[in-house]
């Protein structure tokens, strides 16, 4: 992960007990949803169940920011709801996924359950395109998650799922009651911790005015400290972007915010950067949030300040721009976060701390929008998505009635009362 995905030695240990934490927790939810019909209530003479079945063979897409862990969320998952897979992992990280499925095949899950398919995007596209792939699993892109739903939508044949997690314009809202110090700390990691290359990483920060010239010079300070370079060493804060062409994006993107935005920082890149392709950290002041037209997807930070008064106008640009994954609040008055969580059409709402590392079981990760399909990865209700619903009911009239009346199994006869006097 390190060597492959750029990844700091802190990122990659993290990831790795993600990837065990959705083993653990999608066996438990299997052996909870399905190991056993579940009954449902009827008249008497009549017994109803309802099962949860695969649905054949699922073709699970991953990216390469996290090409461990959502490689192994989604594969365990689409297994656990009795499906076959065919693992497309990303172009960029073949050699971690390679890895991963070794280890899955070794510890008992049939070859000829789980199939390995590397390649570029052309070998996602024909692989969507197959009738004979009952359903998709796919994080990335919006773009791309709506080329695949256009796919799926022209196949002959059933109408398959698409499960797809895809990325956000994620900002997070300081009013001036938030503690500058926490702030900071938490925008640090929530921005610029891999890179920015999360789906849930920070892009948008909302200040208050009356706050904005001292919190933004408590933030350069410390952006100031981070340390780029390569991941493999241990002191490093931020590695590099993915590839070159995520930094030509990202070099676009920085040359349009100089000219329509103020530079507020930049950070020092390393004199000698032998070990993957690097790109500066940096924030930008801008006016409106729609002059970003898409996720800008590294570590760059979009500041806007705004007057105490206009909430509300803030939310509704938060709104307009169609995506919900993730949202980040500070503020130490409870009205304020509530108000601002009921109005935003957002998956994934982080108060007074970083927006970043959701924890499978505890904190279910997914978006709505033009940020997903749902349901949340690492949540109670994702596997039934990779499955089917089938009902069965019985008349047992025909075989005699309802035996547990006969045998008395059933709840025992209350106790009548005694009248008094």
């Amino acid at each position: 992960s390190v060597r492959e995905a750029g990844k700091t030695i802190v990122d990659a240990i993290a990831e790795v007990r993600e990837a065990v934490d959705y083993c653990r927790y999608y066996a438990a939810r299997a052996r909870a949803d399905f190991a056993r019909p579940l009954e449902l209530a009827g008249p008497t003479g009549e017994e109803n169940r309802l099962e949860l079945h695969g649905r054949g063979v699922f073709a699970c897409i991953s990216p390469w920011n996290f090409p461990l862990a959502i490689f192994t969320g989604q594969i365990t998952a689409a297994l656990a709801a009795g499906n076959a897979v065919i693992a497309k992992p990303a172009e960029q990280t073949p050699l971690i996924a390679h890895l991963a499925v070794k280890l899955l095949h070794r510890a008992g899950v049939p070859k000829d359950v789980l199939h390995l398919l590397p390649g570029g995007g052309e070998v996602g596209a024909r692989l969507v395109e197959d009738p004979r792939v009952s359903g998709v699993a796919f994080t990335g892109s919006t773009e791309t998650a709506r080329q695949i739903n256009l796919a799926l939508a022209s196949r002959p044949g059933p109408i398959a799922p698409l499960i797809a997690e895809t990325g956000g314009q994620n900002a997070m809202i300081v009013d001036s009651s938030a503690l500058p110090e926490q702030v900071v700390a938490d925008v640090l990691v929530s921005a610029f911790h891999g890179a920015g290359q999360r789906c849930s990483s920070l892009r948008v920060l909302f200040v208050q005015q009356e706050i904005a010239a001292k919190l933004t010079a408590m933030l350069t300070g410390a952006m100031a400290e981070l340390k780029i370079g390569d991941p493999g060493l241990i002191s490093t804060d931020i590695g590099p972007v993915i590839d070159a062409e995520a930094k030509k994006m990202l070099e676009s993107h920085a040359a349009r915010m100089a000219r329509e935005g103020e530079l507020l920082f930049e950070a020092r890149l390393p004199k000698e950067t032998r070990f993957g392709t690097f790109f500066a950290p940096r924030v930008y002041r801008i006016e409106r949030l729609d002059l970003l037209h898409r996720d800008v997807f590294g570590p760059i930070l979009h500041l806007i300040a705004y007057q105490a008064g206009s909430l509300e106008s803030v939310i509704e640009a938060v709104n307009k721009t169609g995506y919900g994954l993730t949202l980040g609040i500070h503020s130490r008055i409870d009205e304020t976060v509530r108000y601002i969580h009921s109005r935003l059409a957002v998956g994934n709402t982080y108060v007074n701390r970083s927006m970043i590392g959701a924890v499978v079981g505890v904190q279910p990760f997914g978006g709505e929008g033009l940020s997903g399909t749902g349901p949340k990865a690492g949540g109670p209700h994702y596997l039934r998505r990779f499955a089917t619903e089938r009902t069965v009911s019985i008349d047992t009239t025909a075989a005699g009635g309802n035996a547990t009346l006969l045998t008395l199994a059933g709840d025992p006869p209350r106790k009548r009362r005694r009248r008094k006097g």
